[in-house]
């Protein structure tokens, strides 16, 4: 499994990449308006050569100049090792824990079906609307989502599920990259949950997937989501790693 989280990390760090990136000493800072916190954060790959004050503060006028609270994403694989200890030290609060989930084979994925429910594939803009819409995203965040999606290094394929009179039960999308898939935005609007949609459409993610070739799958859970992560076992997927965000900036948790 370790092996496969550190291919899910990577795969992820490719899903998740904006246009708006610059490295500095090892590290990559990802500038993107987006709601979504692992497109505009810091991400420690390497140890570089600077003193971790001095990286920090490059970094830092990185974000300011796009408007950007100052965020590091912090995983098992973050450089230097005792990068988060020393965050803590220096009074950095931690916030968004969230879990990394794996599925390590797909080849016991089988056809799926739901009386009267179709998976329709849409666009990436498409796709950033009607999800941003579902969240209540502001219109630049929708446009920094879109973006990230069509600039991709790797394809999103977003996927609805609708009943027979095209009523959304369901999204979410695919990004297949080589023998790996990661599910991204699985949305239910509010009065559809609790009926087993996004089972469903997760079931048919993961089969559209394995019909092109992918044959281990991840995704990200928050920590606390201990609904979707029932959902998720029940679909074969086990723990893999778990990551969090520090700043010491307090409008990072809000952003």
């Amino acid at each position: 499994m370790e092996q496969l989280a550190r291919r899910a990390e990577l795969a992820g760090l490719n899903a998740s990449a904006p246009p708006q990136q610059a490295e500095v000493d090892g590290w990559l800072l990802r500038l993107s308006p987006g709601k979504a916190k692992r497109s505009r954060c810091v991400n420690a790959l390497a140890a570089g050569s600077l003193p971790l004050p001095d990286l920090i503060a490059r970094c830092r006028h990185a974000f300011a100049a796009a408007g950007l609270p100052l965020i590091i994403r912090v995983t098992p694989y973050s450089q230097p090792p005792d990068l988060d200890h020393q965050l803590a030290t220096m009074g950095w609060f931690d916030f968004d824990f969230a879990d990394v989930l794996l599925r390590p084979d797909l080849n016991g994925v089988t056809e799926w079906g739901s009386l009267g429910a179709v998976l329709r594939h849409v666009d990436a803009s498409h796709y950033a609307r009607i999800v941003g819409g579902l969240r209540g995203s502001s219109e630049s965040a929708i446009a920094a989502h879109a973006e990230r999606m069509l600039h991709a290094a790797v394809e999103y394929q977003g996927f609805l599920l609708e009943d027979g009179r095209g009523e959304l039960l369901a999204c979410g999308q695919i990004v297949v990259e080589g023998s790996i898939v990661g599910i991204y935005d699985v949305f239910t609007p509010p009065e559809k949950r609790r009926q087993g949609h996004a089972e469903t459409l997760c079931r048919g993610l993961l089969h559209q997937a394995h019909s092109q070739g992918a044959v281990e799958a991840y995704l990200q859970v928050g920590t606390e989501n201990h609904e979707a992560k029932r959902l998720y076992g029940r679909l074969g997927f086990q723990y893999g790693y778990r990551y969090h965000y520090r700043s010491d900036d307090p409008a990072a948790a809000q952003a």
